[in-house]
């Protein structure tokens, strides 16, 4: 996800700090309804369009002093000009469950008019369907499950759902209650399925408690779990030795989207100094005395023995300070 927005001081100097205010919290865009709610005047902001302090992106939807967007500015404007939320697609896309830089779709109550450049889906969501994901409206996990059954692939369905329960995507209001309360609705024998399905698989947290039995049988050092190095959360880290395990799920791994972006942040985190190691359940039912030696080997710790990075957490907590 992008960070919030902050506007360059060039900019910043160039309009009230009212709008710097609200623009910075909604990724450098505003709506004229929300520039008269502040008090500016219909004049006002019409100058400001003419002096380039705004850019037009959609009918009463503005960027603010520039017109170079992230993809969650754009989210955010599309959920402005059309008056609902980020859902479908684009809610998957914004949670990270799957690729998709098609149409921007958005659900709306009612009887809204549709907007140019949306893919617009009606219908009242309740309040238990709908939430704020930085800063942007959006359906919520299991609404955005519940949508994309209608408009995906099984195969493509089964990977978000996958990578919902990776990304430990969790809602007061679960996916089953969401069956139960619409029964036939579109796409719904596509969810069921993989929900009764479920269980298969292994979860992120099944794997890395595989991981640290390992540790613990073999009396290797324990590392910090689930860690923010180079950007990027990582599974398991030795900071000391700078080293990453990365523990790797087979459904979610070997798919075309994951396999190019987990070399990608092996390589960025190679050309950061540290070393990246990859396992999978497989490795660890059938080879732990082997991956016992090599974290050994890699962690210069003698057979038995702990000293050398015994406190290894404590060096990451040192380090992040």
């Amino acid at each position: 996800m992008d960070d919030e927005v902050v506007l360059d001081p060039a900019i910043r100097g160039e309009v009230q700090p009212r709008l710097v205010w609200l623009a910075e919290r909604q990724h450098g865009t505003v709506s004229r309804q929300q520039l008269l709610g502040f008090g500016f005047t219909s004049s006002a902001i019409d100058r400001m369009l003419a002096g380039g302090r705004l850019h037009l992106l959609h009918r009463g939807v503005y960027a603010v002093g520039h017109r170079l967007l992230t993809r969650q500015a754009r989210f955010m404007a599309a959920t402005l000009a059309a008056g609902g939320v980020l859902s479908h697609r684009s809610a998957a896309a914004h949670r990270r469950l799957l690729v998709y830089d098609g149409p921007i779709e958005v659900t709306v109550p009612g009887k809204r008019k549709a907007r140019a450049g949306f893919v617009v889906h009606r219908s009242v969501l309740p309040p238990d369907e709908r939430t704020v994901l930085d800063g942007i409206p959006v359906t919520t996990t299991p609404r955005t499950l519940l949508d994309l059954a209608a408009v995906v692939s099984g195969r493509r369905l089964k990977r978000a759902v996958n990578e919902a329960e990776v990304l430990r995507l969790t809602d007061a209001l679960s996916v089953p209650d969401l069956l139960h309360r619409y029964p036939g609705r579109r796409g719904t024998a596509a969810l069921r399925a993989i929900e009764v399905r479920g269980g298969g698989e292994v979860t992120r947290s099944e794997l890395e408690r595989r991981f640290l039995t390992l540790i613990e049988q073999f009396g290797l050092p324990r590392p910090s779990m689930n860690a923010t190095r180079g950007g990027y959360e990582v599974d398991a880290i030795y900071a000391t030795a700078r080293l990453i395990v990365e523990i790797d799920g087979r459904d979610v791994h070997t798919t075309k989207q994951t396999f190019d972006e987990d070399r990608e942040r092996d390589r960025t985190l190679a050309v950061q100094g540290w070393r990246v190691i990859r396992l999978t359940d497989h490795h660890l039912k059938t080879q732990a005395e082997a991956i016992a030696d090599d974290l050994r080997t890699l962690l210069g710790v003698l057979r038995g023995g702990k000293a050398s990075l015994a406190h290894d957490s404590r060096s990451t907590a040192r380090e992040r300070r």
